[in-house]
């Protein structure tokens, strides 16, 4: 079942709606489950909420799914460039104009406002192995982002479509500022047609600049003790059309260390 909810985001003194996805079976027990948080919340789980008229399928991957969690979507402002802005925990240069990233506060949002909020409320495990992050294109770098800077709270990340080529200086900076715990896990996507072209005709899989950034990143998150997963998409675009075929490969990884392939 999906709860809407309003949470007052201070950062631009408004509300954003939260889109709580809890087990069907919720009512009638009394388990608790591990929570994993998602930038672009509307995008999750139901076309006519979703900014392009495709979400990610969430909702009926989530039904039919082995393992029960509960998956709070967080939605950003609609309003010009807020969205780069909130999801930026950087100083960037961005179709032509700078953006003063104000991501590091949403974080503080989502720690000292969103999850204890969802812990007080639901019956969640709130310890960190029980806890993961979420998100594509800007969100995908918040995701990276967060479970660099905020390891502390966030054992996984599911960073999709994060532009690795564009931000790998960056989250450099990030993972060598940070305690990076070995249980650590990352997993991080780039679609066919998002990576740029190969080099001298060579594989797409391996040998555009996202390619090898992305191949690169892992690396040296491994060097670091993470565990990172890195996930071509043969025909992927920067759509949720796309990212919806990779929810499967996400949410086996990270919560069961099984990923698919495609």
């Amino acid at each position: 079942m999906i709860i809407k909810k309003d949470a007052y985001y201070p950062p631009a003194n408004q509300n954003r709606t939260l889109h709580i996805w809890l087990p069907d079976n919720y009512y009638e027990t009394e388990e608790r489950y591990p929570v994993m948080y998602f930038f672009d919340g509307h995008n999750l789980f139901d076309d006519n909420d979703a900014t392009y008229g495709t979400c990610w399928g969430f909702r009926d991957f989530l039904s039919h799914w082995d393992k029960q969690i509960i998956l709070v979507g967080m939605e950003c402002s609609h309003e010009g460039d807020a969205r780069l802005s909130e999801y930026c925990p950087y100083e960037k240069r961005m179709f032509g104009k700078t953006i003063h990233g104000i991501g590091d506060a949403t974080f503080q949002w989502i720690i000292h406002d969103i999850k204890p909020m969802i812990d007080r409320e639901y019956r969640t495990y709130g310890h960190r192995e029980a806890t993961g992050i979420g998100g594509s294109s800007m969100g995908g770098i918040m995701a990276v982002y967060g479970g660099l800077a905020y390891n502390h709270v966030f054992s996984k990340a599911a960073c999709v479509s994060p532009a690795v080529f564009w931000n790998l200086s960056n989250f450099r900076r990030t993972m060598n500022a940070s305690h990076i715990e070995r249980d650590s896990k990352f997993y991080l996507s780039w679609g066919e047609f998002e990576g740029g072209k190969p080099a001298h005709n060579g594989n797409p899989q391996w040998d555009t600049r996202e390619a090898r950034s992305q191949h690169k990143f892992a690396r040296e998150l491994q060097d670091r003790g993470a565990m990172a997963f890195v996930c071509y998409q043969p025909g992927g675009s920067h759509s949720e059309a796309s990212w919806r075929e990779q929810v499967p490969h996400i949410m086996e990884y990270l919560w069961k260390d099984n990923p698919y392939e495609f």
